[in-house]
């Protein structure tokens, strides 16, 4: 006999099922002390059971003293159980109590930062156009693999990932982002959340300071928290991140997470100089640089600006990309360039973490960028995001009787619009949810900057679902600014 056939239990039966979800209502204190239970009758066609499995659970509740019956009146929760649901809730340990001081720490971290949840609402940042991806493609792909393929695919990996895919990796970065490296020096991984969390456990230790963005992106900060670092901010102008001012007040700081081609939340690209600073620092401190480079396939000039990496002198950056932006999120596959000396023990790490991932999506997207189709679908989606902008931009400012005039961008899936520093952004966001519409207040981005404003997310919306979205967030700015000038 199979051991864990043989101690399955049982699924319970109906009547069994109607007992325990009375007996638990009554415990948890849905039912109080005294109060009386619904009529057999009613609960029985409530549940759509049998008048005699409801009776039968009222019967054992009352042998086991939870139901006291009351001739021609009918059943009553026992007073005796009075404090039952007090004292359960009382005698159960708090969640902090079972988790270690690292766990308090991660478990912390939704109070820091949520990840974003499906169905998006427009305008929320961070959502390519899942629309548009050619599903019947990556499908016709995946299948050429065979049942050979797919068996040797189905099998222990290599942790820092499938060769072909580094290789194709590889050689994208140099012909689309400049950035020269050989495949062995791309580690495959579940997206930038993961390449961060890999940098924090491997370079890092606990105290140790590390410089952001302020405003950034609050994923970052959360996950360098959960490691017990030291997150210290750093102003960002129109140059992108003032290292200047985090060499002078954090001199002990021993890592910079920068997104340098196009800002997160604020949209400014980093400036050469401003570059070969942030390089230096890094150089003269020994210390190192992430160059999260989120969105930057995603620049609609003529003109297109390199990565970081790409530079010379930039021994010490590990970049980091991820598909969840240039084809979709549930593919969950991204990847970190390293200097090779580190590539083992991040593979290390990785396995530690998660084994590898998985197989037959990193051979299907291999052949999906050696065979063109990356370079093709992007064309693509560059194209519909500079439509989708223009019209966010023309839709709003129509429905807000031109109190909204964002500004365009070159670069990018969002848009921001600024406000006098220090003025409250939170109050309209919460308006707007409340109508349907996401409206990400600038201040829910910031450490210590009094930068103030909304960041209108475009890229994952349909053109009537932007319309739609601008229809019933314009008049929320034509009010606030009706207000200010009555004001």
């Amino acid at each position: 006999m199979c051991p864990a056939r043989a101690n399955r239990s049982p699924a319970p039966t109906l009547r069994q099922q109607v007992y325990q979800r009375l007996r638990s209502a009554i415990e948890q204190g849905v039912f109080a002390p005294g109060a009386r239970l619904p009529p057999s009758r009613d609960h029985a066609r409530t549940l759509g059971v049998a008048r005699n499995t409801v009776l039968w659970a009222l019967e054992r509740l009352r042998a086991e003293g939870y139901v006291v019956a009351r001739v021609g009146d009918g059943s009553y929760v026992a007073p005796a159980i009075a404090g039952l649901a007090a004292r359960r809730a009382a005698a159960a340990p708090a969640a902090g109590a079972l988790l270690s001081s690292r766990g308090r720490l991660i478990a912390d971290t939704a109070l820091r930062w949520q990840p974003p949840s499906a169905p998006p609402l427009p305008f929320r940042i961070g959502y390519p156009a899942v629309d548009l991806f050619p599903f019947t493609l990556w499908d016709r792909l995946a299948r050429r693999a065979g049942a050979r393929g797919h068996a040797a695919l189905a099998r222990y990996l290599d942790p820092a990932g499938h060769p072909p895919l580094r290789a194709a990796i590889a050689q994208w970065l140099l012909v689309s982002r400049g950035i020269r490296c050989l495949p062995q020096q791309v580690l495959v991984c579940a997206g930038s959340q993961q390449a961060i969390d890999l940098v924090a456990r491997l370079l890092l230790d606990p105290g140790d300071e590390v410089l952001v963005e302020d405003p950034g992106y609050p994923g970052i900060r959360a996950c360098l928290q959960a490691h017990a670092l030291t997150v210290q901010p750093l102003p960002v102008d129109a140059q992108g991140l003032v290292i200047d001012a985090g060499a002078a007040r954090w001199p002990a700081a021993r890592l910079a997470v920068v997104t340098p081609t196009h800002q997160f939340p604020l949209g400014v690209h980093m400036s050469l100089a401003r570059r070969l600073a942030l390089l230096a620092w890094a150089r003269e401190r020994s210390a190192w640089v992430v160059e999260d480079d989120y969105d930057g396939e995603f620049q609609y000039g003529p003109h297109r600006i390199p990565a970081l990496c790409s530079l010379p002198d930039a021994q010490r950056v590990i970049y980091v990309g991820t598909f969840s932006k240039t084809l979709h999120p549930g593919l969950r596959l991204g990847f970190v360039v390293l200097p090779e000396a580190l590539v083992e023990a991040f593979a290390a790490g990785k396995a530690l973490a998660d084994r590898h991932s998985p197989g037959d999506a990193q051979e299907t997207l291999a052949r999906f960028i050696a065979e063109g189709h990356l370079l093709r679908h992007l064309r693509r989606m560059r194209e519909a995001y500079q439509e989708r902008q223009a019209l966010t931009i023309e839709a709003l400012a129509r429905a807000s009787g031109g109190a909204l005039r964002l500004a365009p961008s070159a670069q990018g899936m969002h848009l921001l619009h600024e406000i006098a520093p220090g003025r409250p952004d939170m109050p309209l966001g919460a308006r707007a949810r409340e109508a349907g519409v996401f409206l990400a207040p600038l201040s829910a981005y910031a450490i210590e900057s009094r930068r103030r404003g909304w960041v209108f997310g475009y890229a994952g919306y349909a053109p009537a679902e932007l319309r739609a979205a601008a229809r019933r967030l314009g008049p929320l700015f034509a009010d606030s600014a009706a207000a200010l000038a009555a004001g």
